[in-house]
């Protein structure tokens, strides 16, 4: 069929005929096809010979409306060694938009940046590019202002010194990375977890906006890493259930390469054909609607590829999973009147095969193997957190609230800031090591050094407890920035956070610290007080907006650890139905 597509001259009713009586399909049907075969060839003919002749490309752009399901192409000319933000500027003018930034192109599952050149993102003539419009008088707000939003949301969660977000697996155990993988993947988390609330609203333009930035978060951690969690499978996965709800096709190409991702991560991690994981949770267990999901969208991606066979195998398969997945409503029903959330009791069913007595009994124990897990790892996070902090050269900070614990306990000051810093801050190792090695830890103390009395004032100014204060400027040496970053760590709620600021603001309005004599210069290292004023009001300042945008983050999503396995699997019971009937058509 393709042959006769490049054949213009011959009669596309004649050839309608023949290949409608060889394949069985309607004659009128395969006339349409070999039209739009012609059509397209000879558009990408002509787009070779312009390239040629004038440089510029032709990317053929499919602009998918989420909201009425309708669905536009055009066809866009651009140099490739122009910018990004030009092609956005062609395609809003084509489009009569106001504003090019109200346009995000997406090629090869990439979005494309406005500040570097076409030919340096790897674009080439006759691409085909999926755009997505952020209108400014949308309902809910520019699309583009919402995802700038969520990523600042999750940026200042991330960097916020009151660990805001750790990460841990899904039986509630802490998982341990280097610093600076750490903060990529639990950024990119981050989105994955708002692109999921997006999901569930079906706003499938914003949730690939946000998986695809949060694969460039992940792209910064190590392959070996990627490869080891299966986060990076269900990101793939989300990124082409995105593709399919936007019906978008000319993402195939990137569409297989993604599920041949997750395909490979399933393996690794519940063996092949998913005995491991079916020896260890059962053939009921809740990841099987994840491996439904991958099946169904590779029968389809097969189907579009006209691999018929292969395409029906898959469907069958992520038939037969469906199947075996369902849950009776009036089970369902009955869990949720005992209090059960609606997904905790989905997921729950589908373990153990619709028995609502073990379901009850599969969420308690669920729940306290979470609360067990949580409590048995707390010594480990506190050693992840030390970990963290020597690779950002913060390894000697010491909590000053926990030195005032000791030194009530009757323990000498300097003494109770060794033990902690020994420890990282673990309140009753160092009571143990202050038990049983209080010589050796002495003998290792610097030269004592007294508090100075002009630094200790100033802090006492800013509106810190004396013997946090004392403790703070003990173990910083006298350091006044270190020892304020310190008794700002030690806060542990943003109501305390709130009083801070509140009175250091009122310090500001009444005029700087007074610091006067040989101690000036040494306060803030020969800078004026009233830097030291702006300084921690900055900081006490970021770490409140911290916990306004972990609120803010948290206002859509689910509190359930298991939420990114309840699928309802109502669409994909849809689309299984539908492209079973496209295949036997």
């Amino acid at each position: 069929m393709a042959w006769a597509a490049l054949r213009p001259q011959l009669n596309p009713q004649r050839l309608a005929e023949e290949y409608s009586v060889d394949l069985g399909i309607d004659a009128s049907r395969c006339k349409y096809v070999i039209i739009e075969l012609q059509d397209n060839a000879l558009r990408k003919l002509a787009a070779r010979r312009e390239f040629t002749e004038t440089g510029l490309a032709t990317f053929r752009v499919r602009r998918v409306d989420n909201r009425n399901g309708t669905t536009s192409i055009l066809d866009i000319k651009c140099d490739l060694n122009e910018l990004g933000s030009k092609l956005q500027q062609l395609i809003a003018a084509k489009l009569e938009l106001g504003e090019a930034d109200e346009v995000k192109c997406i090629a090869a599952g990439h979005i494309i940046s406005p500040n570097a050149t076409l030919t340096a993102q790897q674009l080439k003539n006759n691409q085909q590019l999926i755009v997505i419009i952020c209108r400014r008088d949308d309902q809910n707000g520019a699309l583009h202002d919402r995802i700038a939003k969520i990523k600042a949301d999750v940026e200042a969660v991330v960097a916020s010194q009151s660990q805001l977000m750790e990460m841990e697996d899904q039986d509630g155990n802490p998982v341990f990375l280097p610093p600076n993988e750490n903060r990529a993947l639990l950024t990119g988390l981050g989105y994955c977890e708002k692109a999921r609330a997006a999901m569930q609203r079906e706003d499938y333009e914003e949730a690939l906006l946000l998986l695809l930035e949060a694969d460039e978060q992940f792209s910064a951690c190590d392959s070996k890493l990627l490869e080891s969690v299966d986060n990076y499978a269900l990101l793939n996965l989300d990124i082409v259930w995105c593709y399919m709800c936007l019906k978008n096709v000319s993402q195939l190409p990137d569409a297989d390469r993604r599920l041949s991702i997750c395909e490979r991560s399933f393996k690794r991690s519940y063996g092949e054909n998913y005995s491991r994981l079916y020896a260890l949770k059962g053939r009921g267990c809740p990841e099987r609607a994840l491996i439904m999901r991958l099946q169904l969208l590779q029968g389809i991606v097969l189907y579009h590829q006209n691999q018929r066979d292969a395409a029906y195998e898959r469907l069958e398969a992520a038939g037969i999973v469906l199947s075996e997945l369902k849950v009776n409503d009036e089970q369902l029903l009955l869990l949720v009147e005992m209090g059960f959330e609606v997904s905790e009791a989905r997921l729950a069913l589908r373990s153990c095969s619709g028995d609502v007595e073990r379901a009850v009994q599969y969420i308690q124990q669920r729940k306290q193997q979470l609360l067990d897990a949580r409590k048995q790892s707390k010594e480990e996070r506190a050693m992840h957190r030390r970990y963290a902090k020597q690779a950002t050269q913060e390894s000697d900070w010491v909590n000053p609230r926990s030195v005032c614990t000791l030194t009530e306990m009757g323990f000498e000051r300097r003494l109770a800031a060794a033990a902690l810093r020994r420890t990282e801050n673990d309140v009753a190792r160092a009571v143990e090591l202050l038990q049983t090695n209080s010589a050796e830890l002495r003998d290792s103390l610097p030269e004592s050094q007294s508090v100075d009395a002009v630094l200790l004032a100033a802090l006492l100014q800013l509106g810190f407890k004396e013997p946090a204060a004392r403790a703070a400027l003990e173990s910083a040496e006298n350091k006044l920035e270190r020892a304020t970053d310190f008794l700002l760590k030690a806060i542990q709620s943003e109501e305390e956070l709130l009083q801070t600021v509140e009175r250091v603001t009122e310090l500001a309005k009444r005029g700087a610290i007074e610091l006067n004599g040989a101690s000036t210069s040494q306060a803030a290292e020969g800078a004026p007080s009233r830097f030291l004023i702006d300084a921690v009001l900055q900081k006490a300042k970021a770490e409140v907006e911290a916990y306004q945008a972990f609120k803010r983050l948290n206002a859509d999503l689910t509190n359930t650890d298991q939420d990114y396995l309840d699928l309802p699997l109502l669409q994909e019971e849809q689309l299984l139905a539908e492209y079973r009937n496209l295949l036997e058509q």
